[in-house]
């Protein structure tokens, strides 16, 4: 089986689910859906399709950032690594999304005879991201697989994104289902293409990202909001945005909803 332009794709079957004895059960309050196992891909609609991100919602990127500064500093020293945030920064202003590798490419071409950029290289390329998933995480993914697929919906460039899905588990733990863009937003009409559903579930730490989709999508979007990471907690950001759907404190408490109240908690757009 080949995979789909732009998606990295499992060969294996989504496995059953303890969900599957309520296929064909509306759910309360909600007639028009009812709760399957094994939707998605192009072709009839799925009924709930669960899109998640990765950076701050399921994988602490922020301890990730933090563990690549030290080795930063003691690698190629103080002037250097701040140099390196630097061109790091720029690029993320051109590209909207954070490349850890194409930041190091552009420090090489300004020193280009510094062999520790090799030994950043391997760091990054082999970083541990299992060890920075949030407690609690697979949990999170086991428990919406009852209801629908989950889908990875993430920014990020062609290598180190989908490096750091695999190092971390998480294309295994969705079944291989992930969508990494440029700006997820601006692509929702491949993501409905590519997963026809009646409504999705949008859990991001952005709330930037969770109303620009909730613009587009309307009620049939229920916006999940984990209040993880820096951008999570910046006043200036939440004072600019309108709350989510739901608020949690952390990925693990998507546990503790069922999917009527997922459903239920679905709101006009703002």
């Amino acid at each position: 089986m080949q995979g789909q332009p732009g998606k990295l794709m499992s060969t294996s079957p989504a496995p059953h689910t303890s969900s599957d004895h309520l296929v064909g059960r509306p759910i309360p309050g909600h007639p028009e859906i009812s709760p399957s196992p094994a939707h998605g891909g192009e072709g009839t609609p799925a009924d709930v399709v669960f899109l998640v991100d990765v950076d701050n919602t399921l994988l602490d990127n922020d301890r990730v950032t933090a563990d690549l500064f030290r080795h930063l500093e003691r690698e190629i020293g103080h002037e250097r690594q701040h140099r390196y945030w630097e061109i790091f920064e720029q690029l993320r202003s051109e590209l909207g999304y954070a490349d850890y590798l194409g930041a190091l490419q552009r420090y090489r071409i300004e020193y280009p005879r510094d062999s520790h950029v090799l030994v950043v290289s391997d760091y990054l390329v082999n970083y541990p991201f299992a060890n920075r998933l949030f407690p609690g995480s697979l949990d999170a993914i086991d428990h919406l697989k009852q209801w629908g697929q989950v889908v990875i919906l993430s920014d990020g460039d062609v290598v180190f994104q989908p490096r750091k899905v695999h190092r971390a588990g998480l294309f295994e733990a969705v079944d291989g289902n992930i969508l990494i863009y440029i700006h997820k937003e601006e692509e929702l009409d491949d993501v409905e293409r590519r997963y026809p559903a009646r409504h999705y579930v949008l859990i991001d730490d952005k709330l930037r990202i969770l109303t620009a989709v909730k613009q587009q999508w309307g009620e049939r979007l229920t916006t999940v909001f984990p209040r993880q990471g820096h951008y999570a907690h910046d006043p200036k950001i939440l004072a600019s945005h309108p709350p989510a759907d739901i608020t949690i404190d952390r990925i693990g408490d998507l546990t503790k909803y069922d999917l009527d109240a997922i459903l239920a908690a679905a709101s006009p757009t703002p």
